[in-house]
């Protein structure tokens, strides 16, 4: 099935999203690049596993399309900046709003999948909507959200790099001990792993620990989605 462009409406807009493939669907949250080749090859991998992956433009308040790689320090300058202006709280109603798109196309379980920013939207994501399940990878600034975690009701997967630059130990100490007692949270570190281990062509991605990561997603999402 080819690639299609979605337009999914908000309370204050709309927004265009990437979508591949049928069957049960995942929402795919970006990085801090936009919906760039990663995240498309990312929809495109759930789709050969029979997936329906959904990639919402969570950018278009601040610049709608940016496409960015990690490849260059002006690039780097611009994601940053994007991320200073991005409001979560309204990531979070977009991903929510796109997960009510998903059902409405018929999709019976939706399950969501982030990176990075994405990796935080995907814990709120499992604390303020109605998703069947979550994966974060790498969540940057979990720690500061510990708070709401009380109000997951249903499951949630985490992936934690033990060396990342934007996840001090002291934070990853914070979510390990916060979530530790949360039946429906289950977490993994990779203690000798940088953040983006799994950005395929990022500075920091390792095959292996990545593999593992992502073997572990998807029989989480089997389990789950079915």
């Amino acid at each position: 099935m080819s690639a299609e462009t979605l337009t999914i409406k908000t309370a204050d807009g709309s927004f265009s999203a990437y979508a591949r493939g049928k069957g049960p669907a995942i929402i795919v949250i970006q990085e801090i690049f936009g919906i760039n080749q990663v995240m498309r090859d990312i929809c495109d991998d759930l789709a050969a596993s029979g997936y329906r992956a959904i990639c919402p433009d969570l950018f278009w308040r601040i610049e709608p399309g940016i496409e960015l790689t990690d490849q260059t320090d002006a690039e780097w300058k611009q994601a940053f900046d994007l991320f200073g202006k991005f409001d979560p709280d309204k990531g979070v109603e977009d991903i929510a709003a796109t997960i009510a798109h998903a059902r409405g196309e018929g999709a019976e379980k939706v399950g969501a999948v982030g990176f990075c920013l994405g990796g935080l939207l995907a814990y709120l994501t499992a604390c303020r909507t109605d998703c069947d399940a979550s994966v974060g990878y790498y969540g940057v600034g979990i720690q500061d959200r510990l708070g709401e975690s009380g109000k997951i009701t249903s499951p949630l997967l985490l992936h934690i790099a033990g060396k990342d630059q934007f996840v001090p130990p002291e934070a990853q100490k914070a979510i390990l001990d916060g979530l530790k007692a949360n039946l429906k949270v289950e977490m993994h570190l990779y203690p000798e792993r940088d953040h983006a281990f799994a950005r395929v062509g990022g500075a920091h991605y390792h095959g292996e620990d990545a593999e593992t990561a992502n073997n572990r997603t998807m029989a989480f999402f089997e389990k789950h989605l079915g």
